[in-house]
């Protein structure tokens, strides 16, 4: 029997490459919200909402009803707009169980204080690997994907999977596995657990950066990945991948919104509490990366 298909309206978001997902079960018009972005400007340090106010002019069109907010893992590029858009819709947010281990850890490199919680809190629900949730009518469960970081999950919906940063479109490969609680022999597997789903089953990516300056793409199938995967397509061996991708890390930057953006999003899009005089302040660690 074949699966549920849902409608997936994808928004790419031209600065980060990130792709935020409104998944749509046409039979009931009820959708969840996939990795949402709050867009940060850092040179002026100032928040704003264009890229949730496209999403909520989508919804508003087509007078769709919001089932969950999902985050896949704690960004390392752009702020999570989850808070903002569960308060617009009230509607309920997740993200994987192992959330709490990536706050331990961060709470460590920032030197936060104990008023900072690391037991997940800050979201409705922690997904376990397995879990099952519906939207609308359709089904879905979660895979743990980790390797990109400790947290990171798949959330598949129907003949959907959204596969966060494991893997990019065919001619970008793979992500990067190098960030704190990263691992890239754990990301080769959780990337082999995601391409023994059915060959036609749609994947969709969390970011897209553009080669050679095409147009945005963020959907794929199993077959596509395993066939025309940059990083994949001849069959590596996990030693390969590893040595892969360990070499093609130590040459990549760290994001430029990382040690913005992790203190946001393990408080689940949220800003750190505001001082006495209104405002909230961004901690930076010096000199530990």
């Amino acid at each position: 029997m074949a699966k549920a298909s849902p409608e997936v309206a994808g928004f790419h978001d031209d600065k980060t490459g990130s792709v935020q997902y409104v998944v749509i079960d046409p039979q009931t018009d009820r959708c969840a919200i996939i990795d949402p972005v709050w867009n940060y400007d850092e040179a002026s340090a100032r928040t704003s909402t264009v890229s949730i106010d496209e999403i909520s002019a989508f919804i508003a069109r087509r007078r769709l009803t919001v089932d969950w907010i999902l985050d896949t893992h704690p960004h390392a590029d752009h702020f999570s707009a989850g808070v903002l858009l569960g308060e617009r819709y009230g509607a309920p947010r997740a993200i994987g169980e192992k959330v709490v281990e990536v706050q331990k850890l961060w709470q460590t490199i920032y030197n936060f204080g104990a008023d900072y919680a690391t037991d997940g809190r800050q979201w409705d629900r922690l997904f376990a690997d397995g879990d099952a949730f519906n939207v609308g009518a359709l089904e879905g469960r979660v895979m743990f994907s980790p390797g990109h970081t400790l947290a990171s999950i798949t959330y598949v919906i129907g003949d959907a999977a959204f596969v966060h940063d494991t893997l990019f479109m065919p001619d970008s490969g793979t992500a990067r596995a190098d960030f704190p609680g990263g691992d890239a022999r754990t990301l080769y597997r959780s990337i082999q657990r995601i391409l023994e789903l059915p060959d036609a089953t749609r994947l969709f990516v969390g970011h897209d950066y553009r080669p050679g300056g095409r147009e945005a793409r963020w959907e794929s199938t199993v077959a596509e990945q395993r066939a025309r995967n940059s990083h994949l397509r001849d069959a590596p061996g996990e030693d390969a991948y590893v040595a892969m991708r360990e070499a093609r890390d130590a040459t990549l930057p760290l994001p430029a919104l990382m040690l913005a953006a992790l203190q946001v999003n393990t408080r689940g899009g949220r800003l750190p509490e505001s001082e006495d005089d209104g405002h909230s302040y961004l901690k930076i660690p010096l000199n530990r990366f």
